[in-house]
């Protein structure tokens, strides 16, 4: 192909791409209203009514506190982002849209919250791509980190005892934790003492967070599972002993993870009615289990579409102010 057709090429694709651009929009829209709708015809909402119409106020803003923290602590995983990424974005702007994104990636899946609408709304606020992927990896080693040290910690302590007709038994589980455990101490040394500090895996950069950042990452992400345990705990009337109902969430949420069903739903249910059917009926754990997602996931899910449309309708607004502030912080730095 000749130069001037190859012009002529990238002038009409740069023509085009306005339009495509709305219409891969209209589209993503499209998907989250489709799987929002799913996702409410797939509950009972006689079930969800009448459920949360028995529990008493206070065991409703206890467990709305709790869920209140744990969505906070997920808001500053992103704010590690910030550092690890080495980008400018406020902390005004960076917590409304990690809120939105864990509401999303919570009932509708990683794909749809935790990478696509990550990557709309950073990129419309201003980062790069690679500053995106580098928010996104942070913000799931804090979460899968603080998970493995928990886990660890109760599985390798024989605070959790699987049911017999389980294929892991008690003693794999205690060396599963065991593994884990190891697992967080080689990331925490490699953090500190490795003298390589990034590797080059298909194109993509992976760098090494300094010791200090680890260490932050360790204890978000073991204080949003506790505190999303903690809603588990209040929603099921507090019958059971808080360190096994953090356990089983621990099993449950890996469980979800690998079936790939959004919101695990289903899948939670089954192993908390399996793991506590010897200390409440199945009944008192399903309907504490309606009441912890209706706390945890749909109530936040409401407001995070909300946060969503303003993100949307203020993104070209903040995007300008970003701007303009490093354009005015160069010109500082160079005068």
């Amino acid at each position: 192909m000749s130069q001037t057709n190859q012009a002529e090429a990238k002038s009409g694709w740069r023509r085009r791409w306005p339009l495509i651009k709305k219409i891969l929009t209209y589209v993503f829209f499209a998907l989250i209203v489709g799987l929002l709708i799913g996702l409410a015809r797939n509950l009972d909402w006689a079930e969800v009514y009448k459920t949360l119409r028995n529990y008493q106020a206070q065991t409703l803003w206890m467990a709305g506190a709790a869920a209140f923290g744990s969505y906070l602590v997920y808001c500053f995983f992103d704010v590690l982002g910030k550092a690890y990424a080495r980008h400018d974005l406020p902390i005004r702007q960076i917590l409304p849209v990690t809120f939105v994104c864990y509401a999303f990636n919570l009932n509708l899946s990683a794909w749809v919250g935790g990478i696509a609408l990550r990557f709309r709304l950073y990129s419309r606020l201003g980062l790069k791509p690679s500053q995106i992927t580098r928010v996104f990896t942070m913000s799931v080693l804090t979460n899968w980190l603080g998970y493995m040290w928990l886990a660890g910690m109760i599985f390798a302590m024989g605070w959790i005892k699987p049911p017999a007709s389980w294929e892991i038994g008690f003693t794999a589980l205690r060396g599963l934790g065991a593994g884990l455990l190891v697992a967080c101490m080689v990331y925490l040394w490699l953090c500190g003492f490795s003298k390589r500090r990034s590797w080059t895996i298909r194109g993509h950069e992976i760098q090494l967070p300094s010791l200090r950042l680890a260490l932050i990452q360790l204890v978000l992400g073991a204080a949003n599972w506790s505190l999303m345990a903690l809603v588990v705990y209040f929603m099921l009337s507090q019958k059971a002993a808080y360190p096994e109902v953090l356990g089983i969430l621990m099993i449950s949420s890996i469980a979800g993870v690998v079936t790939h069903i959004p919101a695990g739903l289903g899948v939670i249910e089954a192993v908390f009615v399996a793991m506590l059917a010897d200390e409440m009926s199945k009944g008192a754990i399903v309907g504490g289990l309606i009441g912890y997602r209706v706390i945890y996931f749909l109530i936040p899910l409401l407001f995070a579409t909300l946060v969503y449309v303003v993100l949307e309708a203020r993104a070209k607004k903040l995007r300008s102010s970003n701007q303009a502030g490093d354009q005015q912080t160069v010109s500082q730095e160079t005068g």
